[in-house]
């Protein structure tokens, strides 16, 4: 498997039980705090593991830092990646790094996964219902610490959600019938979405009132806090939906909103639905229909 469909990951086969999954990830910081950036970007290399029913077991650090900056400042961030490649069960042996003027970080990783248990953005069925495992808001909330207007509370429950590893859902899942898994990150929810939509030939409808968000998005997109991937996100991906509510333009921004270390998206059947969301491992944000023949592949009602 490589980008044909744009999954999270390559996966190549080595045996008839193990097949290699292969993938990385490294951005310049969100955060202030360098451990907790550290850790940010490792979660989110990490979870395209997840993403595709793997178990990470490798780790190499991506690291781009400028030789104006104090030391401490980086031994901060790779602390930070190192502790979340070990809580991840996961080893981390060395990397690669170059002086120049912006820092950087993120992980090379490796992952393993049985050949018949590799979940896939293109698998999606029509009556499957659609989970997903992390608030949406990020890229909003990020832009507004870069500005200086987010609240402690926001920076928190931002920080929590963009540090929490995908592990725990990926294993809550791992005996479920999953048809198709995808992580959101860079393209939003809706970008994300409209893959794995345009790989399974399927159409997706979305209750926007079960979609969860983090708090503070709503207020800050509402003040202008969007980035810049939002906005080029929302001119790409605005003809492939179809909103039936009315949306304000700062709730429309946040399904937009290009997400950094967002959960997975699950489209499975109900029942199996259920297990997950009782557990209290995801929102039942919408369910998968048959394709259209207006050539739209979301509803957002």
């Amino acid at each position: 498997m490589g980008a044909d469909t744009a999954d999270d990951a390559a996966v190549y086969k080595l045996n008839p039980q193990q097949a290699l999954i292969s993938t990385l990830d490294f951005f310049t910081p969100m955060l202030d705090d360098p451990y907790s950036f550290g850790q940010v970007a490792a979660a989110n290399a990490l979870s395209d593991i997840y993403a595709m029913g793997g178990v990470p077991f490798l780790a190499l650090n991506i690291v781009v830092y400028p030789r104006k900056l104090p030391l401490d400042i980086l031994e901060s961030i790779l602390r930070g990646g190192a502790d979340k490649v070990l809580e991840a069960g996961a080893r981390l042996a060395g990397g690669h790094s170059i002086a120049e003027d912006s820092p950087m970080y993120g992980l090379a990783v490796s992952g393993l996964v049985h050949p018949d248990k590799v979940w896939t953005n293109a698998g999606a069925r029509p009556g499957d219902a659609l989970v997903l495992t992390k608030p949406l808001g990020s890229g909003i909330l990020c832009t507004a610490i870069k500005g200086g207007i987010a609240s402690a509370e926001e920076i928190a429950a931002v920080t929590k959600v963009m540090t929490t590893l995908n592990a725990a859902a990926a294993k809550a899942a791992a005996d479920l019938e999953i048809h198709s898994c995808t992580d959101i990150t860079g393209f939003g929810l809706l970008g994300h979405l409209s893959e794995m939509m345009l790989a399974s030939n399927t159409r997706a409808e979305l209750n926007y009132a079960n979609i969860p968000l983090i708090t503070g998005a709503v207020e800050k997109a509402n003040m202008g806090m969007v980035p810049g991937g939002g906005y080029r996100n929302k001119e790409y991906q605005g003809c492939m939906v179809q909103f039936t509510k009315a949306l304000s333009d700062a709730e429309t921004d946040v399904l937009f909103d290009p997400q950094t270390s967002g959960g997975l998206l699950f489209s499975l059947p109900e029942e199996d639905a259920k297990v997950l969301t009782q557990q209290k491992m995801g929102w039942h944000i919408g369910r998968v229909l048959p394709p259209g023949e207006d050539g739209k592949l979301l509803d957002i009602v």
